[in-house]
C-alpha cells in the first residue's frame, strides 16, 4: 500500500449539497473526525460524488484485476461480507470452500496427488509469493544446518522483469536477489542465463506465467531441465517456483499442452491471483504446494483461538471470506469449459485489437497476445516528435487508460505501451479503442508538424 502524507489543501473541508445537509451540518472536516454525527443518506452521497472522480474501471486497461463479476458472485459477497475466513470454527463452511479450491487448484496445475497437495488463500499473489519465498527458503536453511554449512547468505535467483513482491520479499526477509537483465532479444528469463547464476547459497529460482513487462511466459520445463543439469554435473539441487498470477488461469484451459506446472517435477510450489484471471473481484490469492513435505511445518502455527487449533500459515490474520466464496462460485459456475471460453474470448479479442494497432504505421508489436491475452506496442524508429507518453495522455481524454513506461534495467531506453485484456473487453470496445487511438495520432502528428511559412505582410499606412 502507498504511504500516504499530507498534501496543499487538505485543511480544506467538504462541502455537502444542501439538499443532504441536515440537522444543520453543512461541511465536513478531511482530515480528522466530525465532531457530530451524519445522515446515513449525507455520508453515502458525500462518498460516492468523490468516488466519481476516479477512472472508469471497465476502461482500465493497466490493471490484471477484475473489474466486472455476475450479480449473483457480487450477492453472494455482499451475503459473506461479515465473514472472517480466519475463524474457522465459526464458519466451518467457509472453511470447508476454501479447501475444495485448494485442491481443485491442486488438480489443475496437475499435482501427483492433488488430495495431497497442500496450500491456502491470500489476500493476492504477492502473499502467496512470500509464503513460497520463505518456504524454499526455510527448506535451504535446514539443508544447511543439516551439513553443518553456514546459512547467513541466502539468494534467490529471478529474471529482471518480476514483480515487485520478489523484491519486497527479499529486502523484508533478508534474501539477496539475483536479478538476470533483460536483453533486447530476450526479455524473460531462461535456463541458459538461470543456472549460471545459482550456487550453494541459492534458495530457488522463480519462474513467471505471465510477465507483467510483456505477457510473455517464461519457459519453465526448460528452466527446470537446465536446473537438473546443474545438479548431474555436481551443482546445487535448486528449487523451481512459478509465480503464475496471471497465467495459471490462463494457460491450463488455452494452452492445456504446455509444461509449466507440477508435471515438471522439480516445481515445487505455485502462487496465482484468483482476482486476476481467476475472475474474482480482489483480493484473493492462492498458493499451492506439490505436496506437504515442501512446505516446512516449522512455518504453520497452530492456534487455539475461538474455540479450537486451528493450523494457519499466512502474513494476514483476519481476512474477508468474501472472495474464497466468490472465487468458489465462479469455479462450479464456469467449469472448465467456462473458463477455457471466457480465457478464449479474452485471447482473441487481444489478438484481434493488437494486429489492428499493427497495421498503423506508427507502432511495431513486442507481444501480440498469444501467450496471456496482453500485447505491448511501441512507436516505430523515427517518431521522435511525441512519445508512448504523450500518446497514454492523449488516450485518457476518452477515459481509456493504456500505461506507458519504460521496460527494467539493460533496455530501459525501451518505452512501451501495454493493453491488457479482461473478461468484458469486448471486440466492440476493442473497436472503439483504435478509433480512438487513429484519432488521437492524427492530432498529434498534426500538432508535430512544422507550421507553414507565411510570407511578410504589408504594412499598409492611411
Amino acid at each position: 500500500m502507498p504511504l500516504h502524507t499530507g498534501r496543499r489543501g487538505d485543511d480544506a473541508e467538504l462541502a455537502i449539497n444542501p439538499l443532504y445537509a441536515r440537522f444543520g451540518t453543512h461541511r465536513v472536516p478531511k482530515l480528522r473526525l466530525p465532531e457530530h454525527e451524519l445522515d446515513a443518506d449525507a455520508a453515502y452521497q458525500l462518498v460516492h460524488d468523490e468516488l466519481m472522480l476516479d477512472g472508469n474501471a471497465r476502461l482500465n486497461l493497466a490493471t490484471f484485476v477484475t473489474t466486472w463479476m455476475e450479480p449473483q458472485a457480487q450477492a453472494l459477497m455482499g451475503e459473506a461480507a461479515d465473514k472472517n475466513v480466519i475463524d474457522k470454527d465459526e464458519y466451518p463452511q467457509t472453511a470447508e470452500i476454501e479447501r475444495r479450491c485448494v485442491h481443485m487448484l491442486a488438480d489443475l496445475w496437475h499435482a501427483p496427488q492433488h488430495r495431497e497437495a497442500v496450500g491456502c488463500s491470500t489476500t493476492g499473489s504477492s502473499e502467496a509469493a512470500m509464503l513460497a519465498g520463505l518456504a524454499m527458503k526455510w527448506h535451504w536453511r535446514a539443508r544447511r544446518q543439516a551439513a553443518g554449512l553456514p546459512s547467513d547468505k541466502p539468494n534467490l535467483v529471478m529474471g529482471a522483469n518480476v514483480q515487485v513482491c520478489w523484491e519486497k520479499f527479499c529486502r523484508y526477509w533478508d534474501v539477496e536477489p539475483h536479478y538476470v537483465p533483460m536483453e533486447r532479444d530476450r526479455l524473460h528469463l531462461t535456463g541458459e542465463v538461470a543456472a549460471p547464476r545459482c550456487d550453494e547459497n541459492t534458495i530457488g529460482v522463480v519462474a513467471v506465467m505471465g510477465s507483467t513487462q510483456d505477457g510473455s511466459y517464461e519457459p519453465v520445463a526448460s528452466i527446470a531441465a537446465a536446473l537438473d543439469a546443474l545438479q548431474r554435473d555436481g551443482g546445487p539441487d535448486v528449487p523451481l517456483h512459478v509465480d503464475a498470477a496471471s497465467g495459471g488461469f490462463i494457460a491450463p484451459f488455452l494452452q492445456p499442452d504446455l509444461q509449466w506446472d507440477f508435471r515438471v517435477e522439480r516445481v515445487v510450489s505455485i502462487n496465482s491471483s484468483g482476482h486476476k484471471y481467476g475472475l474474482v473481484y480482489p483480493g484473493v490469492g492462492w498458493i499451492v504446494w506439490r505436496d506437504r513435505d515442501k512446505l516446512p511445518e516449522d512455518l504453520v502455527f497452530h492456534v487455539n483461538y475461538l474455540g479450537g487449533s486451528m493450523p494457519t500459515f499466512a502474513l494476514n490474520f483476519s481476512r474477508p471470506g468474501a472472495q474464497v466464496i466468490a472465487q468458489y462460485y465462479t469455479f462450479i459456475r464456469l467449469g472448465f469449459e467456462g473458463y477455457r471460453r471466457v480465457q478464449q474470448a479474452c485471447q482473441d479479442t487481444a489478438r484481434h485489437c493488437s494486429a489492428a494497432i499493427d497495421h498503423l504505421e506508427h507502432f511495431e508489436l513486442l507481444s501480440d497476445g498469444s501467450e496471456l491475452p496482453v500485447f505491448v506496442f511501441r512507436l516505430r524508429p523515427g517518431i521522435t516528435a511525441y512519445s508512448v507518453f504523450d500518446v497514454s495522455d492523449a488516450l485518457r481524454k476518452h477515459g481509456w487508460q493504456v500505461p506507458a513506461y519504460h521496460f527494467p534495467q539493460n533496455v530501459e531506453d525501451i518505452a512501451v505501451l501495454r493493453v491488457v485484456v479482461r473478461n468484458g473487453f469486448t471486440r466492440d470496445l476493442a473497436d472503439s479503442l483504435v478509433t480512438d487511438l487513429r484519432r488521437e495520432l492524427h492530432q498529434l502528428d498534426q500538432l508535430a508538424a512544422p507550421l507553414p511559412q507565411h510570407p511578410a505582410r504589408t504594412r499598409f499606412h492611411h
